[in-house]
């Protein structure tokens, strides 16, 4: 059985799409499985278990300068890798136009999604593009759609807790420590100053670090005066790579993060975990029960959760976890 998913993009989504490796491989010992993806998301890929070969495609910085000879080059190297190998089946998991194309252009017959699911982006057309497409039930979670679309896909039925697959490498920090996810592109999904400072400042009473990731000159000043406010066991992370952000989460007691792709890749590496949601929509990409995250959970308000909640909340996944 040799099988290739095209997942291009975003983190979380990419994320979310892991677990269909191991359920692959759990029915078909023997699978070869390739992925195509987006270059900045290629490093995550390479860590999931069960994956053969990651092919990277820079769809986005190519249509920036398509007329050029170097693009072309790498456009038609891409073309000629996705059609040297012959599939058994090519997986469309994104169910966009740019991902059709690309399961369109591989050797081997095409599946994906015949219709939008709540919540997710899904344009009509990839339903003329690939070979065969598969109606999911609308209201799902977007880890059970991949595992669904890609079970029928191969004849098989979903069985179990999701397994990611993705792994960390490094010893556990010397200090107990937990990372705040304090970072979004999105305003609307942030929590306030206020309340990661209070939740802080309480777990380092309880003898926990605190450690303050970032992306950008923005997410830096906030990780800095968070830091400030909370005293000497809180540190910013330097900035670093996707690939050494997933060792360093892995080497800590846990996560507490807004709904975003580092805190995506919490769940994935196991670590106990609370995710922010400012909206009722953590049942469609936040850690679920139905899951087996009894370490992970999701808490979610209007405006924003309360700190009393998210730290009542993490002593449950803490125990759970034993962080």
């Amino acid at each position: 059985m040799r099988v290739l998913i095209v997942k291009l993009s975003s983190l979380g989504d990419v994320v979310h799409a892991m677990p269909v490796v191991q359920d692959i491989q759990s029915v078909y010992s023997n699978a070869h499985i390739d992925w195509v993806v987006e270059p900045a998301f290629a490093p995550l890929v390479r860590r999931v278990q069960g994956v053969d070969e990651v092919i990277e495609c820079a769809q986005r910085r190519w249509r920036k300068a398509w007329w050029t000879s170097e693009v072309r080059a790498e456009w038609r190297a891409f073309r000629h890798r996705l059609k040297a190998q012959r599939y058994d089946a090519v997986l469309d998991l994104q169910g966009l136009i740019k991902s059709a194309l690309v399961a369109r252009m591989a050797s081997g017959p095409s599946f994906g999604l015949a219709n939008q699911t709540e919540g997710s982006a899904y344009e009509r057309p990839v339903r003329w593009l690939l070979d065969q497409t598969i109606e999911i039930e609308p209201h799902i979670h977007a880890l059970d759609r991949s595992r669904e679309l890609a079970a029928r896909a191969l004849n098989y039925r979903v069985g179990g807790p999701p397994h990611f697959g993705l792994q960390a490498h490094g010893p556990r920090t010397a200090q107990r420590t937990v990372v705040f996810v304090h970072g979004s592109s999105r305003a609307d999904k942030l929590w306030p100053e206020e309340s990661w400072v209070d939740l802080g400042l309480r777990m380092i009473s309880s003898g926990y670090h605190v450690a303050l990731p970032h992306a950008g000159a923005e997410e830096l000043a906030r990780a800095q005066h968070l830091a400030q406010a909370m005293g000497p066991r809180a540190v910013v992370w330097p900035q670093m790579s996707l690939d050494d952000l997933v060792d360093h989460l892995g080497s800590t007691q846990g996560v507490i993060g807004v709904d975003s792709g580092l805190s995506h890749i919490a769940v994935a590496l196991n670590l106990p975990h609370v995710q922010l949601y400012n909206f009722p929509t953590a049942w469609r990409t936040g850690p679920q029960l139905a899951h087996g995250h009894r370490h992970q959970a999701a808490v979610e308000r209007d405006p924003t959760p309360e700190v009393d909640l998210v730290w009542a909340t993490w002593q449950v996944v803490r125990r759970a976890g034993h962080a």
